[in-house]
């Protein structure tokens, strides 16, 4: 398991003043403007203290593995600033497994979890001694098959603790009827799970993951201490401790409304010891997959206004930045609340009265709306407004309607006098990239299909 703790920064310029700085040196070096209308931006210092802190909060435990859920980014620079910050990697896709191996992940410090694992993913993962966390019994039947026994891999048995819903339903996976896992407190279920223990030496993890935004740390926590009371129960009527690691999940949430890192990893530790006070004890090793928690606050999205319109009384400002890159907050906009910042066009903050404004995305449907009603700054073409907290799930994960292209991704650092370093994690997607996703070269294949067979 990776060990070891990244150092904390000892104090660092705040944050709206590092997005200032940013955009600012952005517009001034051509990464945001008319040329480049819309882009993301990584805080890469950042990250290593939300790291930092992650490992600090978790020390007491004498073996832990945290892994970051690539979903959250999945893009390889990302991934891999986090490997060298002692981060492992838990995947739910092909894709993302390729990506955590490209980054540089040691495949026993990558978990695959997926509700819909095909035996070729299953058998892969088993053939590079990455840790597979079974999602239900069927699935074990698989792996029965196709599991060498010199197989390095660490395998696992995802349960539904069923302790109830968050503020979100659709991020709560701890719910009575979530697709996730083996659901616990369904008849017979329980015993089930005893009883794959028991038929299997060889399953020896056992992982829940209750939700994430939208839940509070002590639904959380009651999920991870249903976990650990399983855990003892199959362990004592084996005689011995077939099960030696508890996967906790991640799905810390993350403050949307300010600046502050709250509720902090600390915070999280503390009621999980509140909820089972022996978790930290070593007698289990414990994975986490933190994702949104150390990314969210460490990027922002930066995009231009084209136009601006009235319409039934409300001041409307167009811009580059909508469902493509937003696609939870437009969707579930009381959901996902974002932070909207105003600059003008050279990337200076704005100021000046406020006026209310709904801020609106380049997306062809009427619901392609960031931010309604929003007091800011009355904007005017070419300005720029940046929507805070998108570290995570936002620029990394595009949504390609309308074909528009994926925007750049920047990192970041700022030294204390404001002197601002930007590199390339991802550059914008070309229409050439576009119209190859798009077919080209199979351009004729349709038309072809209504010609006389020869």
């Amino acid at each position: 398991m990776i060990s070891g703790s990244p150092t904390l920064s000892p104090s660092r310029t705040p944050a709206a003043a590092r997005v200032t700085d940013v955009v600012r040196h952005a517009v001034a070096a051509g990464a945001l403007g008319p040329e480049h209308p819309v882009a993301g931006f990584v805080d890469v210092e950042g990250v290593r203290d939300s790291v930092a802190a992650l490992h600090r909060a978790f020390a007491p435990a004498p073996r832990v593995l945290h892994t970051f859920a690539a979903k959250a980014a999945s893009l390889i620079p990302v991934l891999r600033l986090l490997a060298g910050q002692g981060m492992g990697c838990e995947v739910a896709s092909p894709g993302e497994l390729r990506l955590a191996l490209e980054a540089g992940f040691a495949a026993g410090d990558i978990v695959l979890d997926s509700p819909a694992k095909t035996r070729a993913e299953l058998a892969h993962a088993l053939a590079l001694g990455v840790a597979v966390n079974a999602d239900n019994l069927d699935e074990l039947r698989r792996i029965d098959a196709l599991r060498s026994p010199a197989s390095a891999s660490v395998v696992g048995l995802r349960v539904n603790p069923q302790v109830g819903t968050g503020s979100i339903g659709a991020m709560s996976t701890a719910t009575a009827t979530s697709k996730f896992g083996v659901a616990l407190r369904d008849p017979g279920n329980r015993e089930r799970v005893v009883r794959a223990f028991a038929e299997r030496p060889w399953l020896t993890r056992l992982h829940a993951h209750v939700g994430s935004q939208g839940c509070p740390l002590e639904l959380i926590a009651a999920g991870v201490a249903e976990t650990y009371l399983l855990a003892e129960e199959v362990n004592a009527l084996a005689g011995r401790r077939q099960i030696t690691s508890l996967d906790i999940g991640g799905g810390l949430p993350v403050n949307f409304a300010g600046d502050a890192d709250t509720p902090t990893f600390a915070e999280y530790v503390a009621a999980l010891r509140a909820a089972v006070p022996d978790l930290l004890d070593g007698r289990y090793a414990l994975v986490t997959e933190f994702g949104r928690s150390l990314l969210a606050k460490n990027g922002f999205i930066a995009a231009l206004v084209e136009y601006t319109k009235d319409a039934g009384g409300r001041r409307i400002a167009i811009t580059h930045a909508g469902a493509q890159v937003a696609t939870r907050t437009v969707l579930m906009p009381d959901a996902w609340p974002l932070r909207v910042a105003a600059f003008d066009a050279a990337g200076r903050p704005k100021d000046g009265p406020l006026l209310a404004q709904d801020v609106a995305g380049p997306c062809c449907f009427a619901g392609d709306v960031v931010a309604h009603a929003r007091e800011l700054p009355e904007l005017a073409e070419g300005d720029i407004v940046v929507l805070r907290d998108t570290g995570a799930y936002y620029f990394s994960t595009p949504w390609a309607y309308n074909s528009l292209p994926y925007p750049a991704v920047h990192g970041f650092t700022v030294a204390d006098g404001g002197e601002v370093r930007l590199a390339t994690v991802r550059p914008e997607q070309t229409l050439d990239e576009i119209a190859a996703a798009g077919g080209l070269a199979h351009a004729g294949a349709l038309a072809a299909l209504l010609e006389p067979a020869r």
